[in-house]
């Protein structure tokens, strides 16, 4: 059976090892192919930069003491759906990416898997 997330290269913006090393296991068990991770925000920002195909990022909102929007404005340029994760859920987001999609930490791989299908308008399966 295809798994409907097979192959789709997914950025990862985290800062914290075992959470980015999860969040790897998490992709490559749903058969994404994994972006990063990148530990800073300069870090993502030159991924976001790079010309080779992304078709999601999930975004730490917080990376290192700074925020991620930075990258999310560039993948927003990109086109590229993105999700945020933060433990504050989507109140702990500033007014303008309110309603973007988000998963709360401590997050579910089934989490993670419905908010990058939405993000991307992959069918449910």
């Amino acid at each position: 059976m295809s798994q409907p997330l097979s192959a789709r290269r997914v950025l990862l913006v985290e800062d914290e090892a075992l959470v980015a090393m999860l969040l790897e296991t998490i992709l490559e068990d749903m058969g994404c192919v994994p972006v990063g991770p990148a530990g800073t925000v300069e870090e993502g920002l030159v991924l976001v930069a790079d010309p080779g195909p992304l078709d999601a990022a999930l975004l730490d909102v917080n990376v290192a003491g700074r925020q991620v929007f930075p990258i999310a404005e560039a993948l927003k340029a990109r086109g590229v759906p993105f999700v945020f994760s933060t433990g504050y859920g989507e109140s702990g987001l500033p007014d303008e990416w309110r309603g973007h999609s988000t998963v709360q930490k401590p997050f579910t791989e089934s989490a993670i898997r419905a908010a990058l299908m939405k993000a991307m308008g992959v069918e449910q399966v």
